[in-house]
């Protein structure tokens, strides 16, 4: 191992913690005094948002590493051409891509390390604060939702839901059991889908059990489309389905198989499952587009041009990815596609970039 790469990797390293200790605490300061008030509120023990914060963390810091990667190879590259070190070396007959070894390195380092952090920590974590927030704060109705079923207990009522479409805002295999005061089952209702408009749902190809008092028998009347009553909206069933970051890649495929086995549109959470495999690449992606910048001089006015130019790329990177990522929601592109357009695109500017770097 060379001094130039044993040099570029403690430095790289050195700017990545700095970097990422800064915007975590940021974040986490941010984040503490705007939900402090909804603690207080619910009357939640003080140690309970610190716990909050301590669980949502990883998912912070998975989100950031590729941004962190990025300006620190743009700090300690711009630090290198302000001092003229890179002339230097080009001088002592030392290539713009040697450089790029140790930097490449590192990239593909942290790729493997966001991916196994992502699939291993993360969903623990952002599980326990959701739960924490939800159940605790935001006093939502108990849920229990394991893959694709997904139970509600409310008053008097117990709701079993198969599966939810957010895109459709459709639910399927609907079944509804209603309690009197003894718990004592009054009334059953089965519904193969049920369509959220105007307010309310209406449920579809529907089978009613109520209770005669008299006779102690139920009776049966079938429906083909009716209204129903239900005080429940979309926004919460989004927050009872288990989301995709609550899961790691092979639960997220298991789930996917069991989703489309039953007939049911998986298209959202393959988007997502790809993605899980995309997004860890994009620290090996901007350490390319990152040291392509810097190498051609860019950013020799000092530190403060290079993260605004690092926080700039990064910006655009999250905008355009996102926008991929909801092309493939709506399924206007495939989800392989939706999921890995903004890595080749930015792998296409950072090479380009290099190309010209000499």
């Amino acid at each position: 191992m060379s001094i130039i790469f044993k040099y570029l990797t403690r430095e790289i390293f050195k700017y990545v913690a700095i970097v990422m200790i800064t915007v975590v605490g940021i974040y986490g300061a941010v984040d503490f005094f705007e939900k402090i008030d909804n603690f207080m509120e619910a009357g939640v023990p003080f140690s309970r948002v610190f716990v909050f914060l301590v669980f949502k963390m990883p998912f912070i810091i998975a989100q950031i590493i590729p941004v962190c990667i990025l300006l620190a190879v743009l700090i300690v590259f711009g630090l290198m051409t302000r001092n003229n070190e890179i002339m230097a070396l080009k001088s002592s007959g030392i290539s713009v891509y040697q450089l790029l070894k140790p930097v490449l390195f590192l990239g593909f380092f942290f790729s493997i390390f966001l991916f196994l952090f992502s699939e291993v920590i993360v969903p623990i974590t952002i599980e326990k604060a959701n739960k924490i927030w939800l159940k605790e704060v935001r006093k939502k109705a108990e849920v229990i939702s394991r893959e694709k079923n997904i139970w509600l207990k409310e008053n008097h009522r117990i709701t079993h839901i198969k599966y939810y479409d957010k895109n459709e805002q459709a639910i399927f295999g609907i079944t509804l059991h209603y309690f009197d005061e003894k718990f004592r089952l009054i009334r059953r209702v089965d519904a193969k889908k049920g369509i959220f408009r105007n307010g309310r749902w209406t449920l579809y190809e529907l089978m009613e059990q109520v209770l005669d008092n008299k006779t102690g028998e139920y009776k049966v009347v079938s429906h083909e489309e009716r209204l129903e009553p239900l005080d429940l909206l979309p926004e919460n069933l989004e927050i009872a389905v288990k989301k995709s970051e609550e899961m790691n890649f092979k639960e997220l495929l298991d789930y996917i198989k069991k989703v489309e086995s039953e007939g049911y549109d998986a298209t959202v959470y393959k988007v997502d499952l790809y993605a899980k495999t995309a997004f860890p690449f994009v620290c090996l992606i901007l350490c390319i587009v990152g040291i392509g910048i810097a190498v051609k001089g860019k950013i020799k006015e000092g530190l403060a041009v290079g993260v605004a130019y690092g926080i700039g790329i990064a910006f655009f990177y999250w905008v355009f990815y996102s926008f991929c990522l909801s092309l493939g929601y709506g399924e206007m592109l495939p989800p392989v596609i939706a999921a890995w357009t903004a890595n080749v695109v930015f792998l296409c500017f950072g090479v380009f970039n290099l190309l010209n770097a000499e």
